[in-house]
């Protein structure tokens, strides 16, 4: 699975201005309802609900806000670069400043763990991470996002 199968051109946030972890999961639940189709209060219920049990940053800089929706497709994913990092309660005590939310249908299972593993994966990567904070607008990070994995010698 591609990271490109799960976030489109136009699901990308390269400045996302917000104060807080609540206001991040607004914005991002807006965007997705706008590029899903799906309700934007339901979307950002089940990120807040995902929330509660237990921060979804994931150290880094780095949090993947996820969850399941029964009326989604396909999964679906959207990338925010924060303009300025937040604190989103990672157990590393690092501010977030790169999210990426992946939303699946209530029946996707292996493929949600799947998709889930490979975006963190990716983010954690500390190249790439370098390469998506240095990058300033929606192509350019895409274009970080789409690159095949370093190949290991």
């Amino acid at each position: 699975m591609m990271i490109t199968n799960l976030v489109a051109p136009e699901a990308i946030l390269p400045a996302l201005k917000v104060n807080s972890k609540k206001q991040a999961l607004q914005e991002l639940s807006a965007r997705a309802a706008e590029l899903t189709g799906q309700n934007e209060r339901a979307i950002f219920e089940v990120l807040l609900q995902r929330e509660k049990l237990g921060t979804t940053a994931v150290g880094y800089g780095i949090a993947i806000p996820h969850g399941k929706l029964p009326k989604l497709e396909k999964l679906f994913g959207l990338f925010a670069r924060l303009d300025r990092p937040i604190d989103f309660e990672a157990m590393d005590g690092q501010p977030v400043d790169l999210l990426f939310l992946l939303l699946a249908p209530e029946g996707a299972g292996a493929d949600h763990l799947k998709a889930l593993a490979k975006i963190a994966r990716l983010l954690r990567d500390q190249d790439v991470a370098r390469k998506l904070r240095a990058s300033s607008d929606a192509q350019a990070i895409y274009s970080v996002l789409a690159m095949p994995p370093a190949t290991v010698a």
